[in-house]
């Protein structure tokens, strides 16, 4: 049945059964692998079994049926080279189902390669999007951070012009410095007003500068919340999923050669599965199966036949009283279809 011959002219032919029962077989079993295969391909797409199961089972249905038809397409009558002329499309065909069949069963071989490369990916791509995302706020903190500091030298230049006064002060005042003499004179009262002046500036200065720094503290606090948030939304949406993960093998067979070794050995496995029932039906002698199949078709052939030339006989005498240019054209047209009919 999965070989696509008829149940009642094997009956006549049973030396048969077994050619045919192998190529059904391996019809079947590449259905099944192609259920497999799309079922975990859409099982990394969905995220879901039940869909997975559903969509698997449709895909190795059509996959086999397609594969049944090829085969139970095919006839072994005429010249080698014709047969293999007839066959090279459906080989073409058998190769691009092959190599959609392998391509997840290869992921699910290499699944903790391939995942070990894919956390690699995310690393990569976590640290692309931090440096984008830096890119947009870092040159707006770094403008608000020299700005504060900018602020803060401000304060501590006065701080050391006053510490400088104070000092000044009290030096005229113990007789360390300035007049030399130990008393707190008029000249220890100017120094000691310049100090004071010094200080109260300074106040003012430290009060206006610590509300101008305080604010650009909170804006560097929103700007870190923005870039945090920005970076959050950025990660939740990691790539997981089949082209990812075929990227990734990808990845690994330029990395590793046993890991390219083993996956073109392992698409050569599938392409010889599916080509198989193709290639037993061309190396295959013609049997007593064949034999059968064309006795049973041939009527049809030899009713077809009859037909068309007895259309075409009708044809030439219903044209044979007109000109004679236009009834050769006619009957070298007639001939011509009866050629490719």
């Amino acid at each position: 049945m999965c070989a696509g011959v008829d149940e009642s002219l094997m009956e006549q032919c049973p030396t048969e059964s077994s050619k045919y029962t192998g190529i059904g077989a391996t019809v079947f079993f590449t259905g099944l692998f192609a259920a497999i295969a799309a079922g975990y391909a859409l099982y990394t797409v969905f995220d879901s079994v039940f869909p997975a199961i559903l969509f698997g089972l449709i895909w190795g249905l059509m996959i086999f049926n397609l594969d049944r038809y090829i085969v139970s397409g095919m006839r072994k009558e005429g010249k080698m080279i014709k047969q293999w002329g007839i066959a090279l499309p459906r080989i073409i065909l058998a190769l691009l189902i092959s190599i959609v069949i392998a391509k997840p069963l290869e992921l699910k071989i290499f699944e903790k390669e391939v995942s070990e490369e894919l956390e690699i990916m995310h690393q990569e791509q976590l640290r692309q999007r931090e440096e984008l995302v830096s890119g947009r706020f870092d040159p707006l903190k770094q403008g608000i951070e020299l700005e504060n500091e900018r602020l803060q030298a401000e304060i501590n230049a006065l701080v050391a012009r006053r510490d400088t006064l104070r000092k000044i002060a009290r030096m005229e005042a113990d007789g360390t410095g300035g007049t030399m003499k130990r008393n707190a004179g008029p000249i220890y009262a100017i120094k000691k007003a310049d100090a004071d002046k010094a200080d109260a500036e300074l106040q003012e200065l430290r009060e206006r500068n610590e509300t101008l720094m305080q604010a650009n503290r909170q804006k560097l606090f929103e700007l870190d919340t923005a870039r945090n948030g920005a970076l959050s939304r950025m990660n939740q949406d990691l790539a997981d999923g089949l082209a990812s993960r075929i990227d990734a093998l990808g990845r690994l067979t330029e990395k590793s050669s046993p890991i390219a070794v083993a996956n073109i050995f392992i698409m050569l496995l599938f392409i010889a599965v599916e080509t198989a029932p193709i290639f037993v039906k061309l190396i295959a002698h013609r049997g007593p199966y064949d034999h059968v199949l064309k006795k049973k078709e041939y009527p049809f052939l030899v009713d077809r036949i009859e037909t068309l030339a007895k259309e075409t006989a009708g044809a030439r005498e219903r044209v044979k009283d007109i000109h004679e240019a236009d009834y050769g054209y006619a009957n070298d047209r007639l001939d011509t279809a009866l050629r490719s009919g």
